[in-house]
């Protein structure tokens, strides 16, 4: 099947949106990005299992994202199918001590409606960027939060475009990671487990952790989050801070002044500055230090 047959049974099959030749920059974080193939918004869940088992049964290439808060797209853009999480699937609901939210619902959402229902257990969440989808998927977390605590179950499209639930135990969750990296799966819902609070307390500590992350972190200048993954024993940005990197600079991309642990796109940077910055910025480490930072961001495209 062409992208132009794909278009015609997209027209008569699948509720939702889609955009030729869109640039993934104006749907990533960073701000950066080339041109995807075809960039698929779907309305439901219902819709997104028809596209996923259509395309994979195709065999075309299908790429999954959220809200693009962590991923590095590359200049030549994608080729194939995107498939946006992000700007669909976001209704949520308390349910007791439980929360379920579709996975395109914005992450700092989902930590607000938790406070509003007087759910304690995610308030270390409200400044993370991304949606919940992704948040799992990459199991986030701060502050000595992270998504393992709180998840109770994940409704998944299965790489057959199967629609099935995951219990936490077999999601496989780890540091920065969940079954659902290696597995091909796409998160649609999350269930999550949290505990009754007082909602005052609940608003006070995400106030103290909001506040915290606009002082310590470049909130106001394009990024993809934090770059790098914790090394054991050590914190990337002091690591690159005492490499002498505060500020280093390749084209537009910078290593955050604020935080060293942030690369930001500083005024039209490419994907190809910010790999050459990474690059630079672990062979220093490197050197100074013995330890390789790999990198956190997701990496896509041409």
């Amino acid at each position: 099947m062409t992208l132009e047959e794909l278009k015609t049974w997209l027209d008569e099959n699948m509720p939702g949106s889609y955009r030729e030749n869109e640039h993934m920059k104006a749907h990533t974080s960073f701000r950066i990005g080339g041109p995807a193939d075809l960039l698929l918004i779907p309305a439901d869940v219902d819709g997104l299992e028809k596209v996923v088992a259509k395309v994979r049964q195709e065999g075309l290439p299908l790429t999954v994202i959220g809200n693009g808060s962590n991923i590095l797209v590359r200049d030549k853009g994608i080729r194939g199918v995107v498939l946006k999480i992000g700007n669909a699937l976001k209704s949520m609901v308390c349910e007791g001590d439980r929360l379920i939210a579709e996975a395109g619902v914005s992450l700092a959402a989902v930590a607000n409606k938790a406070a509003a229902c007087g759910l304690t257990g995610l308030e270390f969440a409200v400044g993370i960027p991304g949606s919940i989808g992704g948040a799992v998927y990459m199991n986030a977390g701060a502050y000595d939060g992270e998504m393992e605590k709180v998840v109770r179950s994940v409704t998944v499209i299965t790489s057959e475009g199967h629609r099935t639930v995951l219990a936490k135990a077999e999601m496989d969750f780890g540091y920065r990671h969940s079954c659902i990296q290696e597995n091909g799966a796409i998160i649609v819902n999350v269930e999550l487990q949290l505990a009754k609070g007082k909602q005052q307390d609940i608003q006070c500590k995400m106030d103290d952790f909001t506040n915290r992350r606009i002082q310590k972190q470049p909130l106001d200048v394009p990024n993809a989050g934090s770059m790098f993954r914790r090394p054991c024993g050590y914190f990337a940005g002091t690591l690159i801070e005492e490499a002498g990197l505060k500020g280093y600079r390749v084209g537009g991309a910078q290593v955050s002044v604020k935080h060293a642990g942030f690369v930001v796109n500083s005024g039209n940077a490419t994907a190809e500055d910010v790999l050459r910055l990474i690059g630079d910025v672990r062979r220093i480490v490197y050197e100074r230090s013995g330890v390789m930072l790999e990198p956190e961001v997701r990496i896509f495209g041409e």
